[in-house]
């Protein structure tokens, strides 16, 4: 009796246990953790399908699953630094554990792979981009005219812009995309506003963190980069419009220019025909959040 009573406890233990599972998203990760004798995997679809099967019968049971973005770069720098042997199951396990915390993640909601994959490698983009731009932000360190730190000044002037293009914004989803060419490398953020039907804005706190980031950087380094914004809302054509960074503010572009933004491929520079049912227009006024004249770092 108390055989099964310790079974049934221990199963349903594992049921509450939150597990993480390290997914190799690509056929070249795939393949650099092949070298490992203990990973036995022959080929990159199998494992694929394997992984799902795991995550369908954990979800099934009532476990909960966390996806995280597996680096076998990474793991082999882990290894090194803790000591441990890469050619064994728990090293993999210890890894996966630290990458719940601190790695990309994506709690498995049952959709298939296909459809998470991409989504668990964008979350990864978006967490480096994050990661690289708060790292420049900390490094302008302060004002030398006033001793303000540069980068949180910067990033307060970002949450607030942020606040009014939401607020001046027509009703509907707003999906804002922000562009910043002057640092070493060039930075990519978008940030996907939903409109609840009492009027409230709902969005992931993660991107919008990033989005406020590159911002703030942009605005701090005064480098070359824009914002674009398109809302949708039903019954209405969408609305496109977009400011450049100028000084430490945004200086709202024509139609025009919003217009050439958006029908020039940027890699070829080719023209690409508007969309129909889209109109292209000048952004409202965001009062004297836009441009702040006054002392410049």
């Amino acid at each position: 009796m108390a055989h099964t009573d310790h079974q049934t406890m221990r199963r349903v233990l594992r049921r509450e246990i939150a597990g993480t599972i390290g997914l190799l998203t690509d056929e070249h990760d795939f393949r650099a953790m092949r070298r490992y004798g203990s990973f036995t995997f022959e080929d990159h679809p199998t494992y694929l399908r394997q992984v799902e099967e795991i995550l369908r019968t954990r979800a099934a049971q009532g476990s909960h699953t966390t996806v995280a973005l597996f680096d076998p770069q990474e793991y082999a720098d882990f290894c090194d630094e803790a000591g441990l042997d890469p050619d064994i199951q728990s090293s993999r396990t210890r890894f996966t554990a630290q990458l719940a915390t601190t790695g990309p993640t994506i709690p498995y909601d049952g959709r298939p792979l296909a459809d998470l994959v991409p989504a668990l490698v964008d979350e990864a983009v978006r967490q480096a981009t994050w990661e690289y731009a708060s790292t420049l932000l900390t490094r302008l360190g302060a004002c030398a005219s006033c001793g303000e730190d540069i980068g949180r000044a910067a990033f307060t002037r970002a949450s607030h812009l942020l606040v009014r293009i939401l607020h001046t914004a027509q009703q509907g989803d707003r999906h804002l995309v922000c562009s910043v060419t002057g640092t070493p490398e060039s930075l990519l953020s978008a940030l996907h506003v939903e409109q609840d039907t009492d009027g409230a804005a709902r969005f992931d706190e993660a991107e919008a963190l990033e989005f406020t980031t590159v911002l703030a950087l942009g605005l701090a380094t005064q480098g070359p980069g824009g914002l674009v914004m398109r809302t949708s809302a039903p019954g209405a054509p969408d609305r496109i419009y977009g400011w450049r960074l100028r000084g430490e503010g945004l200086e709202p572009l024509t139609a025009g220019e919003v217009f050439d933004a958006y029908c020039t491929d940027i890699d070829s520079g080719d023209l690409i025909s508007p969309e129909s049912d889209v109109d292209y227009c000048v952004p409202p006024d965001l009062g004297d959040t836009g441009i702040t004249p006054g002392h410049h770092h």
